[in-house]
C-alpha cells in the first residue's frame, strides 16, 4: 500500500510541474491574442504567486481539516479547472484573475505532499519527488510548442494540459481510501496528542526564521539564474539568441539529474552532506560562470550549478522534522514554502533591472552572494536547533 501511495505522490507532482512552465512557452504568442503589453506576464506571475502563498500559509489549517489525500485531490482539481477556464478565455483580465487560483492549487500541493513525504518516507524518495515535478515542468512547453505550430493555438495546449490534469485529479480521488489505509503515525500521534500549531506559534520556533530565510535566498538564486541566464549568455559572452535559449536548459537538466543522483545517494549519504556537497559544487559552477575563460567552462558552470542547487531544496525540507519535530514541520513547511515563493517572484525582477542599469556580467556574483547568505541561514539554523550536533554519550 505505501508503494501504491508513493506513486499517487509522484504523479501528484508531475501536476504541480505540469502549470508552471506553460505561461513561459505560450506567452510569445498569447500577449498579442490578449491584446496585453510582453511585458504583462510579470503581473500573471504575480497573480499565481499571491495564490501559492496564500495557500502555503494556510495549508497547515486546511490539512489538519481535510487530511493531505483530501487537499491534494481537491486541489489538482482546482489547477486542472483553472487551466481548463483560461484555455477558453480572451481577455487578459480573465487570465489574471484566473492565475490566484491556478497559484491557490499549487501552493497546498506543495505544502501538503513535501511535509508528508518529510514525515513518513526517506530522504530518497523526496529527491525522487522533486524529480518528478520536473517530468512535468519539462512536459507541458512540449505540449505547448505542438499546439503552437497550429495556427498559434495557445489555448489548445491550455485545455490539453488542463484533460492531463483532470485524469490525474480523478486517480486522487479514487485512490482517497490509500491515505487512511497506509499505517503511518500522524504528527499527533507522534507527540501523544492533538496540539495546535499556527503559524505564529511555528516562527517563534528556536531557528524557524532561518529556515524560512534559507527557502528564500536558494530560490532567489534558481529562478534568477533560469529566467536570465540565456540573457547572460547574449549580452555577456556575446552568443546567439537561439542558442542561447538552448544552453539554459542545461540548469534545469542538472536540476533534474542531479535530483535523480542525489536521490539514489540519499539511500548511503545523510542530508546534511548532500546539501553540503551540492553548496560546494554550485559555487564552483557560480566561479565557472563568473571567470573570464572559453564558453565551454561557462556552459560547465551553468550545468554544475544547477547539479549542485539540485539536492539542497528537497533535502532541507526532509530534514525539518528532524529539526523542529514533526508537529511543527508542516506550519514551518508551509512558511518556508510561501517564503520560496516570494524569493522566485521578488528576485528575479531585481536581477533584470540591474542587469538593464549596468548588464548581466554581475549574475554569476549574485548566485554567489545568494549561496552565501543560503549557507549562513543553514548553519545559523543548524546551531540553534542542535541539528546535525553529537551530543555526548553519559556513562552508563
Amino acid at each position: 500500500m505505501a508503494t501504491i501511495l508513493l506513486v499517487i505522490i509522484y504523479l501528484a507532482f508531475i501536476s504541480l510541474g505540469l502549470p508552471d512552465s506553460m505561461l513561459g512557452a505560450a506567452w510569445p504568442v498569447a500577449y498579442a491574442q490578449l491584446g496585453a503589453p510582453v511585458s504583462y506576464a510579470g503581473f500573471v506571475s504575480i497573480g499565481i504567486t499571491i495564490g501559492t502563498v496564500v495557500s502555503s500559509l494556510i495549508s497547515v489549517r486546511v490539512i489538519r481539516k481535510f487530511g493531505t489525500g483530501g487537499v491534494t485531490a481537491a486541489c489538482v482539481l482546482l489547477t486542472a479547472s483553472a487551466l481548463l477556464a483560461i484555455s477558453f478565455t480572451h481577455s487578459f483580465v480573465v487570465l489574471l484573475l484566473l492565475a490566484i487560483p491556478l497559484g491557490l492549487g499549487g501552493g497546498a500541493i506543495d505544502a501538503a505532499l513535501n511535509n508528508y513525504v518529510a514525515l513518513h518516507y526517506k530522504a530518497s524518495h523526496m529527491s525522487f519527488l522533486h524529480s518528478f515535478w520536473g517530468v512535468g515542468a519539462t512536459i507541458s512547453p512540449l505540449i505547448m510548442s505542438h499546439f503552437l505550430k497550429q495556427n498559434g493555438n495557445w489555448q489548445g495546449g491550455y485545455r490539453f494540459v488542463s484533460i492531463i490534469q483532470m485524469s490525474l485529479a480523478f486517480i486522487m480521488f479514487v485512490t482517497l481510501p490509500l491515505w487512511g489505509k497506509v499505517s503511518h503515525a500522524s504528527a499527533d500521534e507522534l507527540h501523544g496528542g492533538p496540539i495546535e500549531i499556527d503559524n505564529r506559534a511555528a516562527i517563534k520556533k528556536h531557528g524557524a526564521i532561518f529556515a524560512v530565510l534559507s527557502f528564500f535566498f536558494y530560490c532567489a538564486a534558481e529562478a534568477s539564474v533560469g529566467l536570465w541566464a540565456a540573457t547572460y549568455f547574449v549580452s555577456v559572452r556575446g552568443v546567439e539568441a537561439s542558442v542561447a535559449a538552448s544552453w539554459g536548459s542545461l540548469f534545469f537538466f542538472g536540476i533534474m539529474g542531479g535530483r535523480m543522483i542525489s536521490g539514489l545517494l540519499a539511500m548511503r549519504v545523510k542530508e546534511r552532506t548532500l546539501i553540503n556537497v551540492g553548496l560546494m559544487i554550485a559555487v564552483f559552477g557560480a566561479l565557472l560562470l563568473a571567470l573570464p575563460l572559453p564558453q565551454v567552462f561557462s556552459l560547465a558552470g551553468l550545468l554544475l550549478f544547477g547539479l549542485g542547487c539540485a539536492p539542497v531544496f528537497p533535502n532541507l525540507i526532509h530534514i525539518t522534522p528532524q529539526r523542529f519535530g514533526a508537529q511543527y514541520s508542516q506550519a514551518i513547511i508551509g512558511l518556508q514554502m510561501a517564503s520560496a515563493y516570494v524569493g522566485a517572484t521578488l528576485m528575479p525582477p531585481v536581477v533584470g533591472w540591474i542587469g538593464q542599469s549596468i548588464g548581466f556580467s554581475g549574475l554569476p556574483y549574485y548566485l554567489l552572494g545568494c549561496l552565501a547568505l543560503l549557507y549562513m541561514t543553514i548553519l545559523v539554523c543548524n546551531r540553534k536547533t542542535g541539528f546535525g550536533i553529537a551530543k555526548p554519550q553519559t556513562a552508563e
